[in-house]
């Protein structure tokens, strides 16, 4: 398909640059392409009204790490250049995939020292060596450090990666180091938090537990390529960048029985429903999973598992603007999103909210 049937023009203003407080409080755009209106506003407190008992509520449950790093890029012994890397998939105790800028000047062999604006931690040590160069600024870093003394070293010099679309309007603060986490992270690896899992409050859970609603929890470390956007002219053009993650032998039983009995499976966020159409087979039976998916889900794809999605609202020209819209279905997503930014919903990870229907049941 064509990537500029996906576009539409989204006021700055709709922008949302703080979370709502409290989270469950931001505004729930319900669309059920099947309803007799097929768009209506609420709230997120509401969700457990839209639900029904037996129905499983999945959760990602990754921690976003402080992976933005800043650094002095070194050549055959000369200093020199600031570096900046946004880490987004680890590849083993020391080597991650990273976003590097300026990517054009950065060669292979190349040796960067990041810290605290160039200054060094761990007396001189958060240093890594350019082992291999991609496309689109992409590289592979070999830390010096490896394993848990490498994550502590992270931990100590970087920074959250707000998304783009935040970042240009204002710096990262410490209130980001809580608001841009779900209160059920847990495993560390993300770069970008699972935006829709932000809602979700103790008296949302407590209020889904009196209403009989299950919670799972799998694991997809979402990573930078998430913000990139779509550059090709046609959909069948595009390559989406890996994500790693799991869905364990306990939660696939789990959520198969949910289906065996008449539940419906509820993801929140676009990234635990690709980790779940991932794990699914053709007859929708969920497996055990774990690895690295690239599932680039467009108009026109069979939903095997998901029943439901909660996500927020997304660019124009992205790829989870196509998975909405293969979802519930073109006309439908199109129509939603105008009314969303005519009726002053927020947009994007710190705003608000919609509970999508699957157009094909």
């Amino acid at each position: 398909m064509r990537v500029d049937l996906f576009d539409f023009d989204l006021p700055d203003e709709r922008i949302a640059l703080r979370p709502a407080e409290p989270r469950d409080s931001a505004r729930l755009l319900v669309v059920d392409p099947h309803a007799e209106s097929a768009l209506s506003d609420h709230h997120v407190y509401d969700l457990p009204s839209f639900l029904r008992a037996g129905d499983a509520l999945v959760f990602n449950d990754t921690k976003v790490i402080p992976a933005q790093l800043e650094g002095i890029r070194h050549r055959d012994g000369a200093g020199g250049q600031q570096v900046s890397a946004t880490l987004h998939m680890r590849l083993g105790p020391s080597r991650w995939k990273a976003f590097a800028k300026p990517g054009k000047r950065i060669k292979e062999g190349d040796r960067i020292a990041f810290g605290h604006s160039g200054e060094s931690c761990f007396l001189g040590s958060l240093d890594a060596t350019v082992e291999e160069k991609g496309e689109a600024g992409e590289v592979t870093l070999a830390f010096d450090l490896t394993g848990p003394a490498l994550d502590e070293a992270i931990a100590a010099v970087g920074h959250i990666p707000l998304p783009p679309y935040i970042a240009a309007k204002r710096p990262e603060d410490e209130r980001d180091r809580a608001d841009y986490q779900t209160i059920y992270a847990r495993e560390e690896g993300a770069v970008a938090a699972p935006t829709a899992g932000l809602h979700f409050t103790p008296d949302l859970f407590a209020a889904l537990d009196k209403a009989g609603i299950e919670r799972h929890f799998v694991t997809l470390h979402v990573g930078a390529g998430t913000f990139l956007p779509v550059k090709a002219d046609d959909t069948d053009d595009h390559k989406m960048h890996l994500e790693s993650g799991y869905v364990s032998g306990e939660i696939a039983a789990r959520l198969n029985a949910v289906k065996a009995r008449g539940g419906r499976i509820v993801c929140v966020g676009t990234t635990s429903l690709r980790l779940i159409e991932s794990a699914a087979g053709e007859s929708g039976e969920i497996k055990p999973w774990a690895g690295a998916t690239g599932i680039f889900i467009t108009p026109g794809y069979r939903f095997k598992a998901v029943d439901m999605l909660m996500t927020n609202f997304h660019l124009p020209r992205s790829t989870l603007f196509m998975l909405v819209s293969a979802f519930s279905g073109f006309e439908t997503m199109h129509a939603a999103y105008e009314h969303a930014i005519s009726t002053g919903y927020r947009f994007y990870s710190y705003g608000d909210a919609s509970l999508l229907f699957r157009k094909d049941q």
